[in-house]
């Protein structure tokens, strides 16, 4: 572990060790009892389905440890997919579950939204302090057009409207900030920049929501408006290191996700007390996520992207997201003095 007052890292004890992978087999435990049996037909249906698509590689990742296998084991899903990736930044050492396979971004996407308008806010292109109006969306039948119809609301500063969209997932906020930047096709054209590929986003706020529900995601892969879990901790990882935002935008962005009040018992459900988390929700027809940072009190992050499909309603997709992120927790503290791995966000 590593001492606060002195910075030097020591060895974990063996016993804390067992004290650890014993929450961590308790863990396993609550998960399995979470999913509800699906008859074997079913399974090897779903299996086939995901096998001709994306190939087994991808839907079963080779395991090259006890932690990896835990967080695995944590993760199974026969009811839907359940996709990690996750980075200790102090280490590099990553790990992933179906960490290249899409999944519905929901509002984790409000992420990158947010850094495309900062990025113009560093460029000189609009201030913290203008003021744009919330989108808000129309009343319009599912699929009546490419794109829902929104009318402007009340004007509000972009600080504003980046502290609702952040923290309390506000769409109308979100839109209203997609609507300065130009659409998803400016978000879209920021990721690539970024270097940031498995990431992209097809649609507004607006017309997501109203055309949520056209597939479900435990059993269909829609490409639009998704992201690997991979390629969200790659810009998690380069948004937290200053990669492209001025420390000043930085700093907006990762206050708003400190201050995020939606998702209470997804990654911060089971932490404990001493730990800070710095997040952003998602959640749309059979699907939930949460990605952001976790950090101890001694002052490790580890980014975190967890998305979970099915699993028999929200409560059981929550606890799941709960369990893998004490999971990843628990693991990455008995392997902190573990050789430094190639990261996955490269």
């Amino acid at each position: 572990m590593r001492c606060k007052a002195t910075g030097v890292t020591r060895p974990v004890k063996s016993g804390a060790k067992f004290r650890v992978f014993g929450r961590l087999l308790g863990l396993l435990a609550v998960a399995g009892s979470l999913v509800t049996p699906v008859p074997s037909a079913r399974a090897d249906d779903l299996e086939k389905i995901f096998d001709g698509a994306l190939g087994t590689e991808v839907r079963r990742p080779p395991v090259h440890s006890t932690f990896d296998s835990l967080v695995a084991s944590v993760a199974n899903a026969q009811q839907g997919r359940i996709g990690v990736a996750a980075l200790d930044l102090s280490s590099g050492r990553p790990v992933t579950v179906l960490g290249d396979q899409p999944f519905p971004m929901a509002s984790t996407s409000k992420i990158a939204i947010v850094a495309t308008f900062l990025e113009g806010v560093d460029q000189g292109k609009w201030k913290l302090s203008d003021q744009f109006p919330l989108m808000i969306p129309m009343r319009s039948n599912k699929f009546a057009g490419a794109k829902a119809p929104v009318q402007p609301g009340t004007l509000m500063s972009a600080s504003a409207l980046i502290n609702l969209a952040i923290s309390r997932s506000s769409n109308p906020a979100t839109d209203a900030l997609l609507a300065v930047v130009g659409g998803p096709s400016a978000v879209n054209n920021w990721i690539r920049r970024a270097g940031i590929s498995g990431m992209r986003i097809d649609r507004d706020i607006a017309t997501l929501v109203r055309d949520d529900g056209e597939f479900d995601p435990a059993k269909h892969v829609d490409v639009r408006d998704s992201t690997t879990p991979a390629a969200m901790i790659r810009l998690l990882t380069g948004l937290h290191r200053g990669q492209w935002l001025s420390s000043s935008s930085r700093s907006v962005l990762m206050g708003a996700m400190e201050r995020t009040v939606t998702g209470k018992r997804r990654i911060q459900g089971m932490m404990p007390e001493g730990v800070r988390v710095a997040h952003k929700t998602g959640t749309l027809y059979n699907t939930s996520s949460d990605v952001g940072f976790i950090t101890t009190p001694d002052g490790r992050v580890m980014a975190v992207a967890i998305y979970v499909t099915g699993q028999g309603g929200k409560p059981n997709r929550d606890a799941r997201i709960a369990s893998i992120a004490r999971t990843l927790l628990d693991g990455y503290q008995v392997e902190e003095s573990a050789p430094v791995r190639t990261a996955v966000a490269r």
